[in-house]
């Protein structure tokens, strides 16, 4: 069955099952720490009615077919946007794969101790802010759900423009708890890592020990005639910046099934930037292996 678009919310591209073969050897128990899925059934899991985008069916299956064709022994699943905060499809995906899988969730702020306990067993490990996205839960919840789940090592992350993270330094610095940056801060590179938002980050990267995802390069490169331009110098310059801050806290993910753009990634061309981006095997070694164990306490 096939979700409904609206005007507001137009219907998604369907991802290709054809990946790009690995241009360098993938460590063992490579992690991609950021993919999305979404039920064929659409009746038992209904879409947001205030979502962004509609998606088009992207189920478990597909999903791990994904992870094995691109090589990665792990995966790290994030509460997509148009369900808003019922993440029962994404729980029952994890509870179904508890050695391979670990997720980040999306509640409301009066979420309560038992139903944040229940996700842990199911393999949870963090809880997602998004103000970019319908069917989100954005900042005015930060404070309180740190507090609900510092205790439990778990972590923020945040689906933001890093562009508004200036304003909120003082509110950002205080927090206790890890907190990781989506898309490598889901802003045009074409702002330069001069740009005051840029420093922001990596300030608090490098001083309040937050974490970055080397993800979504075609959301933060410019558009040439031929689409996304993912190998630009200056998405290159951005990660490469992000790696010299702070390589113990970067993690790597493909983004997959790439809802809300044009045209369709390819998630094993996006997996082979690493080796651009970072050319010494041993700091691969960490962004694939090492550093997404350690977060997701796999």
């Amino acid at each position: 069955m096939t979700y409904i678009a609206t005007e507001a919310a137009p219907l998604c591209l369907v991802p290709d099952d054809r990946y790009t073969p690995p241009s360098f050897r993938l460590p063992a128990l490579s992690c991609d720490a950021h993919a999305h899925v979404v039920s064929a059934d659409t009746q038992a899991y209904p879409l947001v009615a205030n979502r962004s985008y509609t998606p088009v069916s992207t189920p478990e299956a597909d999903y791990m077919a994904m992870l094995d064709a691109t090589g990665m022994t792990r995966g790290v699943l994030v509460q997509i946007s148009v369900y808003g905060t019922d993440n029962r499809y994404m729980v029952e995906v994890l509870r179904r794969h508890p050695a391979r899988l670990r997720g980040i969730a999306v509640v409301a702020p009066d979420v309560s101790e038992q139903e944040l306990t229940a996700l842990h067993e199911a393999g949870v490990r963090g809880l997602r802010l998004n103000v970019l996205f319908g069917g989100g839960v954005g900042f005015d919840a930060m404070e309180t759900l740190a507090a609900k789940i510092e205790q439990m090592g778990w972590h923020l992350q945040l689906l933001a423009d890093a562009r508004q993270f200036v304003d909120l330094m003082p509110r950002l610095t205080r927090l206790t708890l890890p907190v990781v940056v989506d898309h490598m801060g889901h802003m045009p590179v074409e702002c330069g890592t001069d740009h005051a938002a840029f420093k922001a980050m990596k300030y608090l990267m490098v001083n309040h020990g937050w974490w970055a995802k080397l993800s979504g390069a075609y959301r933060v490169s410019g558009q040439d005639a031929d689409g996304h331009d993912i190998h630009c110098a200056k998405v290159t310059e951005w990660a490469q910046a992000l790696v010299d801050a702070a390589p113990d806290r970067l993690v790597y993910g493909s983004d997959w099934p790439h809802v809300a753009t044009s045209p369709m990634p390819d998630a094993g061309v996006l997996r082979n930037l690493l080796a651009t981006w970072i050319p010494d095997e041993e700091t691969r070694q960490k962004v694939l292996a090492d550093n997404p164990a350690r977060l997701y306490q796999f």
